[in-house]
């Protein structure tokens, strides 16, 4: 939404969660803001999930025209209500600025979604230029599909596997509709379909990355890497695929710069115009990726400056990709590799076909070279230690554009239950200025630093008790 990395909005630790104050910085300039600047209205359906707390972070103040659907992150797909614990639920689809109460039927998210944009297809001019984006709440748990989809995966035993395929294939079939709606009213000869997800799947939840390594919210292969395509009769090479580097905030620049509008430096991008290495085949402007630095995700226990070579504290979660070469450092994630669980309704953890990988056995430090080593089975670490030091330095550069981490605790004031019911803001004009963000910035702050002195006395006592003992 904004074509920079995580490090540079604050947003780099973890999601946004309903109960905190916080929201996509308000600084940040947004896709849509610059599409509308183009020219184009901008329109969305589904779900947000970049924060809501004040006013000024709904997606009708961040850039579009209208908005339909959810602002948290997940929800009931028929009845719409979240539950975030006992006593904190709520009710979460959204037209404009308020609660649709009167347009929900109960309809199946997909199904609904899809309808409204097919509507903003049939109410616009498709002389004039339009920005849709739609952000479908599938596929995502909880796993819910009307029975009809489930009917033609009777063979796959695993309830979890089977519910997602029927999720799947209905999400299929609403993209299959907008397709057939673009070409009803007008829109297809002229239009840029992308389609692009945020993250690998949940083997829990019935989802499967395999071959790949790992899972969602993990920096393995297997939770970074997701699939995506762009069709367009615009797209000089078709039926191709594009195997340069292409990371999601690339679709800023490269949607601003097909809409001809303007990418003023003091955007600070972090994305690239990505459009001939898709359409044409050229090599990407993209050298690297900085899949993220979370400074405080629990810290590998084996990690160290001098792991880092001096150059970065290992113990510290982050990836980098450049060129070929991956660094992981810290704590990656659940690190095995899951075969598509079709045939088995065991707990995952009992599962005698997983690989099991223990990422503590005392590493803290992986390289791989992703291009010919896509699964991540071969550590070249050890073998590669040039390599290693050139990307943890890059790592270390990378640091020091960073902003603090936006994470504040949880508001009580969130609960529905003081706002009719419903999920939305609940912060007050007269609290939404600049010093609302310092404080909760603070807070952060404040909690890394009584944390670094607690880390400083354990130290403390730890060599006055080897001197004690010499």
């Amino acid at each position: 939404m904004t074509g920079r990395y995580q490090i540079h909005t604050g947003l780099q630790h973890s999601i946004i969660r309903p109960t905190q104050a916080n929201c996509l910085p308000l600084e940040n300039v947004t896709l849509p803001q610059k599409l509308k600047q183009a020219g184009y209205a901008t329109h969305m359906v589904g779900k947000w999930h970049l924060g809501f707390y004040k006013r000024g972070c709904m997606p009708t103040q961040r850039g579009f025209d209208t908005f339909f659907g959810s602002l948290l992150g997940s929800g009931d797909y028929y009845s719409h209500y979240k539950c975030e614990g006992p006593g904190m639920c709520g009710y979460d689809l959204y037209e404009g600025e308020e609660a649709a109460w009167e347009q929900d039927r109960g309809m199946y998210s997909t199904m609904m979604h899809t309808r409204k944009a097919i509507g903003i297809l049939a109410n616009h001019n498709p002389q004039k230029p339009l920005f849709l984006y739609l952000a479908y709440q599938a596929v995502h748990s909880p796993l819910q599909v009307p029975d009809r989809y489930l009917e033609r995966y009777k063979s796959i035993p695993n309830v979890h596997r089977r519910k997602y395929a029927a999720m799947v294939s209905c999400l299929d079939e609403a993209v299959h509709n907008l397709t057939l709606a673009l070409k009803h009213y007008g829109y297809y000869d002229n239009t840029v379909l992308v389609y692009s997800s945020d993250n690998g799947g949940q083997p829990l939840s019935g989802g499967s990355n395999w071959p790949l390594r790992g899972s969602k919210a993990t920096y393995w292969e297997g939770g970074i890497r997701a699939v995506g395509f762009v069709h367009s009769p615009l797209l000089l090479n078709k039926g191709t695929r594009c195997r340069a580097l292409v990371h999601i905030t690339d679709w800023f620049p490269t949607l601003v710069t097909l809409a001809e509008g303007t990418l003023d430096e003091d955007l600070n991008l972090d994305g690239y115009d990505v459009w001939e290495a898709i359409s044409e085949g050229r090599p990407s402007a993209r050298q690297d990726i900085l899949h993220n630095i979370d400074p405080i995700y629990p810290r590998a226990k084996n990690g160290s400056w001098k792991a880092g070579y001096g150059l970065w504290n290992t113990a510290i979660r982050a990836a980098l990709r450049v060129g070929h070469w991956k660094l992981l450092t810290g704590m990656p994630g659940y690190s095995d590799w899951v075969p598509p669980q079709t045939f088995s309704n065991v707990l995952l953890t009992n599962r005698w076909h997983n690989e099991r990988v223990r990422w503590d056995r005392g590493k803290s430090v992986w390289l791989f070279n992703i291009t010919a080593d896509p699964y991540e089975r071969v550590d070249l670490s050890q073998r590669y230690p040039h390599v290693v030091k050139k990307m943890l330095a890059r790592l270390a550069q990378y640091n020091r554009t960073a902003v603090p981490v936006r994470y504040p605790p949880k508001d009580l004031r969130s609960n529905p239950q003081y706002n009719g019911g419903v999920w939305g803001p609940w912060y007050q004009k007269a609290e939404e200025g600049d010093h609302e963000d310092e404080r909760e910035t603070n807070l952060l702050t404040n909690h890394l630093a009584k944390k670094r002195r607690k880390e400083k006395v354990k130290t403390k006592r730890k060599s006055k008790q080897q001197v004690d003992e010499e």
